[in-house]
């Protein structure tokens, strides 16, 4: 039936909006027109409001929903004939604004679509407007109708590329590109197109993976005054790319440069991880803005303490979203499906994962329903999923997060090595049981050696650089007279505080950034580098630069010449990596199994004599490939004085004995070789200098050449 009212704002008659379907949600495109449906349950009145121009003061048309004609259950719904993609568009919900019963309407703001798959954001956007009383229309968010029909993908499908094979970079898209050094045309440095022209970068340096901080639309002015938030951990819709990333202008640009985005990285071999942010929105807390979520039903979408005027605050962010109501959690897997399906990209890294375990009171549950809905969806059926498996309230899941198919980012594994390789007491077991695959944290659950995201650094902290050239924080620039950030950061400054052109200082640095690496990578798991540490970028000590969207966080591709020595020593890892593990077949062992078969001997400076104790910082251990082609033999010192190393006599290895593959104390280019090109190392014992690590190889009779 048509709907015959006049609309407050334009005074037009719209006599042509139909009833509509309650399904699907959002704003979805047919031969004819549009259907929008939207999920709120206490409102009292909806209208659909039409605009010309994001930062019009009146929509063009309203279109009120008739309760009687227009719901369905708790969905609001109408279809407009004659519209459709690149149609601007947002809500005025009215009901109950009553917060001391979780009740927050507010008709004077305008709100984005939940399910919005664009985002407009007017010149004169306000956050701090969304946040008082009064009409905000000229400067709000809005919405926009797209059409993923009409890209041509060209056959293009998620890679799923098994976890074996797997080496993540943690990257933003913006901060790769945007420093006027990186080569890109200026109009599209810090966008997805941008990123296209880099993709060689990533693909000679051997990375199979990208893992993106979040690219879900954001509100950029969730930061204090006079920043800008950079990280993007401020979402304000699950369903659309951040349109501040695309080179662009067209409203829908964004959609179709993101998937152009992806598919070139597919066309490379590189899949794309998204950091995805289900835990809280933009919306922050009770003072916060109006945006979206909170207009259409507040009690819903967010865990609310039990005086209902405030938010549980789980995240550390002002708000937590409340995975454990049944709209929450469809909205979840809705999103993840459009990603996977429209957006083609190819697994997710969840954003304190350890929130989506927690009930609508915050406490958490044994099983949580949305973690199971992920983790059984067919559609998501071999999609990457990965846990950061704790919260900002204490809850710490690392080992223990729910499910048969997550992976983790191991913080242990940051944790201990960290401080053992800048030697602190009492690690040595501990590091042995991170380059092992941690089977004291994973072992019981009997699970896959990549259950473990191996990483030394992320985003959030400090740069590979920094943790070997500053012992504290240096975030004066943050704002906050350096009280934000982390205090313990288990780094070492190697003798000075900052730069600087010690020789001597520096060639510490290159050892201890070496080590890293090397651990790393030789580690059983999934090894994950942070963008830039393969040639030292340095945030200048800054340990929370979230809100640094300037030199402080971009990608120095000066670097990359300064530091090329580096930049070889882990492409050369990399590629043997890669070349290891492609050597034997998946042989479908869990991480207990693959230990077992893999005939690992323990040493320390005496062969089968390995130091657990407190004071020591020396381990060594000798393992054997599990198709008897290959042996290493690692040694590691992380003492302050050289050492002599035992090395094992092994009858059974070709050609001359053991051959030096990676000696961290030696200056580029001797620091590493190609397995062929390696030295043969004849003595009985192996001088490991100072704060260094030594890999040999030797291959073993009848092997296959790898």
């Amino acid at each position: 039936m048509p709907i015959k009212k006049k609309t407050r704002s334009s005074g037009k008659t719209v006599t042509d909006a139909m009833r509509g379907n309650s399904f699907p949600l959002g704003a979805t495109v047919r031969d004819s027109g549009v259907n929008f449906s939207v999920f709120s349950k206490n409102a009292t009145s909806v209208e659909l409001l039409l605009f010309s121009r994001a930062e019009d003061p009146v929509p063009a048309r309203t279109i009120p929903l008739d309760p009687k004609k227009n719901r369905t259950y708790h969905y609001w719904h109408v279809f407009l004939p004659n519209i459709g993609p690149g149609q601007i568009y947002g809500y005025r919900v009215h009901g109950p604004h009553e917060p001391a019963r979780g009740m927050r309407f507010d008709a004077g703001k305008v709100l984005l679509d939940p399910y919005g798959r664009a985002v407009v954001v007017p010149e004169t956007y306000s956050r701090i407007l969304a946040s008082q009383p009064g009409d905000n229309c000229s400067t709000a968010m809005k919405s926009l109708v797209s059409d993923p029909r009409s890209y041509d993908w060209e056959g293009d499908l998620p890679l799923k590329q098994p976890f074996a094979r797997t080496i993540i970079y943690e990257m933003h898209v913006r901060g790769f590109t945007a420093n006027p050094n990186s080569g890109v045309a200026p109009e599209k440095r810090g966008t997805y197109a941008g990123l296209i022209e880099k993709i060689p970068y990533l693909k000679d340096l051997g990375i199979t993976a990208v893992e993106m901080l979040p690219i879900y639309h954001f509100d950029e002015q969730d930061a204090p005054p006079g920043f800008k938030n950079y990280w993007g951990y401020a979402p304000i819709s699950f369903f659309a790319p951040h349109p501040a990333y695309s080179s662009r202008k067209d409203p829908l640009g964004p959609l179709d440069e993101f998937r152009d985005m992806v598919k070139a990285l597919h066309r490379a071999g590189i899949e794309v991880i998204l950091d995805v942010v289900y835990n809280h929105t933009a919306e922050g807390n009770h003072e916060g803005p109006t945006l979206s979520f909170r207009g259409f039903e507040n009690d819903a979408y967010y865990i609310l303490e039990p005086d209902k005027r405030f938010y549980g605050n789980y995240t550390g962010c002002g708000n937590t979203l409340d995975a454990s109501n049944p709209f929450v959690r469809r909205m979840i897997i809705d999103s993840l499906h459009y990603w996977v399906q429209q957006m083609h990209v190819d697994g997710f890294r969840f954003d304190l994962a350890s929130i989506l375990t927690r009930d609508e009171q915050g406490m958490p549950l044994a099983n949580p329903p949305v973690l199971w809905d992920i983790e059984t969806d067919p559609a998501l059926a071999g999609i990457k999923l990965i846990a950061e498996a704790w919260d900002a309230a204490g809850l710490y899941q690392v080992g223990s997060f729910v499910g048969d198919s997550w992976k983790e980012w191991n913080g242990r594994f940051r944790d201990d090595v960290r401080s053992f390789l800048k030697g602190d007491r009492d690690l040595v077991s501990k590091f042995a049981s991170r380059l092992l695959g941690s089977p004291d944290i994973y072992g019981y659950e009997e699970r896959e050696p990549e259950q473990s995201i191996n990483f030394v650094t992320c985003h959030d902290g400090f740069t590979l650089n920094d943790l070997v050239s500053y012992n504290g924080k240096h975030n004066e620039a943050n704002g906050e007279d350096n009280r934000d950030g982390s205090n313990d950061n288990m780094s070492w400054n190697c003798g000075y505080e900052g730069p600087t052109d010690d020789p001597s200082v520096e060639d510490l640095r290159n050892r201890q950034v070496k080590n890293f690496f090397t651990t790393t990578l030789l580690a059983t798991g999934v090894p994950m580098l942070l963008m830039g540490d393969e040639v030292r970028r340095t945030q200048g000590g800054n340990n929370n630069a979230y809100g640094q969207d300037n030199e402080i966080s971009w990608f120095d591709w000066g670097l990359v010449d300064k530091h090329a020595g580096l930049l070889r020593f882990v492409k050369r890892q990399i590629a043997a990596r890669l070349r290891r593990d492609a050597s034997v077949e998946d042989p479908g062992l869990t991480l207990n199994q693959l230990l077992q078969e893999s005939k690992i001997a323990w040493h320390g400076v005496k062969l089968n004599q390995p130091n657990w104790g407190a004071d020591s910082h020396t381990i060594a251990l000798t393992v054997r490939s599990l198709r008897g082609r290959f042996m290493i033999h690692v040694m590691v010192n992380a003492y302050w004085e050289g050492l002599e190393f035992e090395i094992p006599s092994v009858p059974e290895l070709s050609g001359t004995s053991w051959m030096r593959w990676i000696d961290t104390s030696r200056q580029s280019p001797d620091d590493i070789c190609t397995w062929d090109e390696a030295e043969a190392v004849q003595d009985a014992v192996y001088p490991v200098q100072p704060r260094s690590l030594v890999v040999l190889v030797g291959r073993l009779k009848n092997h296959r050449k790898l």
